[in-house]
């Protein structure tokens, strides 16, 4: 009896494990990284599948990494002229994650991020050059902690396509780019903090 019990749960396993197999391959998009896989339209950021991460150097002992956790950002794509795309995107300064509350609220002080005077930061994109099939420059504008200073992104485009799950044209991009803070008003223990900040950012934006 108890053998016939194992026997049944094991098989139902594997039935299981089957189904969600032959699920997979049905629902995962085709995603091509070819250019034309870039479609024209306006698309919204899918926040639940965006990250943005900033490196830092910390006395020349380590690397420190913070991210921010709600951020908003749209895009305006025609493939006819890439290079004009537009993409707009605005930084919840008071989501800084950092796994430690209390020095998250120093780094939002004013001694730094200023986030209760500038809770917001912001990037206006103002052209694009293209370098590649699937590789670019995006140069913009951002103002964070009431100063404005231009921004150059390297950005690829890592793939388009329908997706199912979300009923919607879905496209992917990963971008990096180095800022100064001291460009920011962020100097703080300047020369024992690096000036240069590397940011990385993965986004994937919806058009319904």
């Amino acid at each position: 009896m108890i053998t016939g019990v194992r026997i049944f749960v094991l098989a139902a396993a594997f039935a299981a494990s089957g189904c969600a197999s032959v699920l997979a391959d049905i629902a995962k998009p085709n995603v091509r990284a070819e250019a034309t896989a870039l479609r024209a339209g306006q698309y919204r950021l899918d926040s639940e599948h965006a990250s943005l991460l900033f490196k830092v150097d910390h006395l020349g002992f380590s690397t420190y990494v913070g991210r921010f956790e709600r951020f908003d950002a749209s895009l305006d794509f025609d493939p006819e002229r890439p290079q004009d795309a537009i993409i707009e995107a605005i930084i919840d300064m008071t989501s800084l994650d950092i796994a430690n509350d209390e020095f998250a609220a120093t780094l939002m002080g004013p001694d730094w991020f200023s986030a209760e005077a500038f809770p917001q930061a912001a990037f206006r994109s103002t052209s694009i050059q293209i370098t590649g099939e699937t590789s670019g420059v995006m140069t913009g504008d951002l103002s964070l902690n009431g100063a404005n200073a231009p921004v150059s992104l390297n950005v690829e485009f890592n793939g388009g396509a329908r997706d199912a799950l979300r009923r919607a044209y879905v496209v992917g991009f990963s971008a990096t780019g180095i800022i100064r803070r001291s460009h920011f008003s962020v100097d703080r223990f300047d020369g024992l903090v690096g000036d240069k900040v590397t940011l990385e950012i993965e986004a994937e934006f919806l058009r319904e």
